[in-house]
Parts: C-alpha cells; sequence; structure tokens
C-alpha cells in the first residue's frame, strides 16, 4: 500500500515507527464543527497527566456563571496546599491570598499543580466526576488531587488509580467550549483567553509561523501534559482551516521532562505535515499524508 491510499493515521504512526518512537497514541483532529478527520486509538484511556485541567476550568467557570462561584473570590495559600510539579506556588510563601480567576490562570498557563489542588478542593472530587459523567465522558476521570506524598493519598490513588482521560474525550469538552455549549460568550470567553496564554507549546505550537517579532502566526488554545514517558497536546488551532486536536501519547523512552525531549520531538515533527495539510497550511511542506 502506497501512502497516498492510506488513512492517515496508518501513516502517522508509520513514519512515528520510522524514527524509532515505541510508545503509543491516541490522536482525533476535527474540525471545529465536529467533522472527525483522523481519529487513532480515540477512546484508548491514557493517564491523564494536565490534560485533567481542562474539564476542571471548565466546570469552575460553570459554576462561575451558575453564580455558585466567584473569580474575585480570594483563597489562602497554605503550607499543606504546595506540592511539587509544575508550577510557582510551591516556591512561594504561605499566606498568599490568590483569587480564583488567579488560581485558574495558573492551572493552565503554567500548569500549577498547587493551584489545581486548591481549585479541586473549591470543586469537589465526586463532583467533578458527577459532571463528567452528565457530560457524557466515560473514559475521562479525576482520581484525586496531583503530586500528593504517599500519606496523603486518597484510598484509590493508595491502590495505584491515576486521573485518565482519553482523546475523543479530550477533543469533545473543546468542541463543546468552542461551540458554545454551556457557557455564555463572557465567560467562554474567558476560557479561551486562558487556554490561548498557556506557555507550554512543546508539541501542538512548536512548529507553526511566526512573525518577525517571534509571535505566533495563529492563535491557538491549548493545555499540555507530561509525565514520564507521556507526552500530550490538546487544543484548538486556528489555522486557515481552524482545528480541534487531541494527542495523548505514553510509553516514550526519553524520560527527561524537558522541551527537547526526542520523543516529544518526534511527536511535534510528525504530526506537524498532517496538521499543515488538514489545516491548510502553504509551508513549504513535502510529502504525502
Amino acid at each position: 500500500m502506497t501512502p497516498e491510499s492510506m488513512p492517515p493515521e496508518q501513516v502517522f504512526m508509520e513514519r512515528l515507527r520510522a524514527q524509532g518512537y515505541g510508545g503509543e497514541v491516541g490522536l482525533v483532529i476535527s474540525t471545529l464543527e465536529g467533522e472527525e478527520l483522523v481519529s487513532l486509538n480515540a477512546e484508548r484511556v491514557f493517564l491523564s497527566a494536565s490534560t485533567i485541567k481542562v474539564p476542571l476550568l471548565l466546570l469552575a467557570l460553570e459554576r462561575v456563571q451558575a453564580g455558585q462561584l466567584r473569580l474575585t473570590e480570594r483563597h489562602t495559600l497554605k503550607p499543606a496546599d504546595r506540592v511539587g510539579g509544575a508550577g510557582i506556588l510551591h516556591e512561594l510563601g504561605a499566606g498568599l491570598e490568590l483569587s480564583l480567576g488567579d488560581l485558574l490562570t495558573l492551572m493552565i498557563i503554567v500548569s500549577d499543580n498547587t493551584a489545581t489542588n486548591m481549585v479541586i478542593d473549591l470543586l469537589g472530587v465526586d463532583a467533578v466526576n458527577a459532571w463528567l459523567f452528565e457530560r457524557g465522558c466515560r473514559q475521562t476521570r479525576l482520581v484525586g488531587k496531583l503530586q500528593l506524598p504517599p500519606d496523603q493519598q486518597n484510598a484509590a490513588q493508595r491502590l495505584g488509580e491515576r486521573n485518565r482521560t482519553s482523546a475523543a474525550e479530550q477533543a469533545g469538552l473543546l468542541l463543546g467550549l468552542w461551540q458554545g455549549q454551556r457557557l455564555e460568550p463572557p465567560v467562554r470567553q474567558l476560557a479561551l483567553s486562558i487556554l490561548g496564554r498557556q506557555q507550554y507549546r512543546d508539541i501542538l505550537g512548536r512548529s507553526l509561523l511566526r512573525h518577525a517579532d517571534d509571535s505566533p502566526r495563529y492563535q491557538t488554545y491549548t493545555k499540555s501534559g507530561e509525565l514520564l514517558g507521556v507526552h500530550h497536546d490538546v487544543g484548538l488551532l486556528m489555522l486557515p482551516r481552524p482545528l480541534c486536536v487531541a494527542l495523548l501519547s505514553e510509553g516514550g523512552s526519553d524520560r527527561r521532562e524537558h522541551p527537547e525531549n526526542q520523543d516529544t520531538l518526534v511527536l511535534s515533527n510528525t504530526l506537524f505535515p498532517l496538521l499543515a495539510a488538514l489545516g491548510g497550511l502553504d509551508q513549504g511542506i513535502s510529502g504525502d499524508i
């Protein structure tokens, strides 16, 4: 079978394997109207890493819209709140007062785990999972807060359960946001604004053209996620033909959490020609998709 006659997801996987990538990938690409263009292991369950922060953002803003939470309400950072991993709050002193708007922004744009756990405290684990179920999400589940030491983990975490998701459900949540299914225009715009300022652009945003001042040529609304061997990126890409993309991966061999992680580079470089072809980019891309 020639590349011209292969489904795009098969070409994508063959190119990954040719570059030595031995992990597994879930990939969904659709138009913003919901027309599915690519589907690969769409319902396979992966560790969610920081993509679990997408439903947390959406639920928190639904509660703001309903008047159950206020963006301006202040919450005090306590010593026990601080956890490691991504973010900055674990480096700051206890007693700092942050608004809910601050917490949601930090949770997304620098993937702050301490801010995330404070948001989870406000929402409640069971309430998050009930919301996901009501949204039709069966593969996505919040098991508990992030980066907790073993003595603070809940019973499910001590049994080895971890937060999880799928490419199909991440794409569905993002499409729902874009289409305004549950958030009114001002709140929807806030969600997009926060996602649009995410600072980690290691996969979906890595290869997109930039202006002379190094600003991105195309607006993106994304959330990445990373664990050892796990590299995710999900988002809305405002290309000439706008796309919704959810890429999840596991089993990578480069264990470094670093922008030049070889698995991340292979995933990004292999995905980009597919995005260019489907998104209507003309950036000198050659080869069959």
